[in-house]
């Protein structure tokens, strides 16, 4: 096994930080109702809850949004199980008549696209980065989806199932839907092998997905650490008015969010690169590191050991490698 697929399994439970509990202890009630967040004059948003998916949570902690033109509505994202998709679909009903006909997925993470056949039941399409099918395809998908059914119960459970893009895209690119302008970016290979970005440009909004964690450790995992750097400096060449993260509040100001961002994803391969070059174990380098610039962010405890080994395997495979 190499080390980007031991990465992924590592990773399984918490790559959408799962918090595990009773297999099939159903919440009272099942009815979700999901209240958006008008951004600018065609945009809004689902804003998740803070912290770890639960069945106590339904799953809702992850973002997602819509934009509302003349004609249809475009969807990025759709949240962590069918249950949530249903919920922005009502949501999305209480705002306009119009038909949903697009859904982009910033990247197959399951928080992020589980929502999917609750779309696709309607006959929107879907859109998604060419290396999603990778994910897809993978073992990993499944044991993710399995885990899932068991921690997120019944909100993920044995009817939920993984819906492949009708479009793959290649790179990014520029569209118009009913009267909008739209722009992906491509930023694939960062945090996810498939990573994009959305924006809408008449109102200056963009939908970066989990490349940009507002108020909180990001996570990491497995992501090319120097990839994702370049991905953050792309979102501020774009000069967004606002910018929604996969995690965490729409921000009309994002760059503190981005600069901690970069900031941290930089002491990681400071640190772990230093101890590489020690030849340091990872528990060693673990150890030495001063956390207490982060230590009392949300999901620290959750993300931090996690991120720090992932970014110590790919700067110890670039050691072995020669490359910088």
């Amino acid at each position: 096994m190499n080390i980007k697929t031991m990465m992924a399994f590592v990773g399984i439970v918490l790559m959408g930080l799962v918090q595990a509990g009773p297999a099939h202890a159903a919440p009272a009630g099942t009815d979700i109702e999901l209240t958006p967040v008008k951004l600018s004059e065609h945009a809004w948003y689902f804003h998740g809850e803070s912290g770890m998916a639960s069945a106590a949570n339904k799953g809702y902690m992850s973002n997602a949004g819509f934009v509302v033109t003349k004609d249809e509505v475009v969807v990025f994202d759709a949240l962590g199980s069918p249950a949530l998709g249903e919920a922005m679909i009502a949501a999305i009903g209480r705002i306009t008549p119009l038909p949903i006909k697009l859904v982009v997925i910033s990247h197959y993470h399951a928080d992020h696209f589980y929502g999917l056949q609750a779309f696709k039941a309607l006959g929107a399409e879907v859109w998604a980065h060419e290396r999603a099918t990778h994910y897809l395809n993978s073992p990993v998908a499944t044991e993710r989806l399995a885990i899932r059914q068991q921690d997120l119960y019944p909100w993920v459970n044995e009817s939920t199932r993984m819906i492949a893009p009708d479009k793959l895209l290649s790179g990014g690119m520029k569209f118009s839907r009913g009267g909008v302008d739209f722009e992906i970016i491509d930023a694939h290979g960062s945090h996810a092998d498939d990573d994009i970005m959305l924006m809408v440009r008449p109102d200056g909004v963009l939908f970066a997905g989990d490349l940009f964690f507002s108020g909180r450790v990001p996570f990491v995992g497995d992501a090319n650490s120097a990839q994702w750097l370049l991905a953050l400096d792309k979102m501020l060449d774009s000069k967004p008015a606002i910018v929604v993260p996969g995690h965490g509040a729409a921000s009309s100001d994002p760059r503190p969010g981005m600069e901690m961002t970069k900031e941290y994803l930089r002491y990681l391969r400071a640190e772990m690169g230093r101890a590489v070059a020690d030849m340091q174990t990872f528990d060693e380098a673990y150890e030495n590191t001063d956390w207490s610039r982060y230590q009392d962010m949300p999901a620290f405890e959750a993300a931090n050991r996690i991120n720090a080994y992932g970014v110590f395997l790919d700067m110890e495979g670039a050691a072995l490698k020669g490359r910088k």
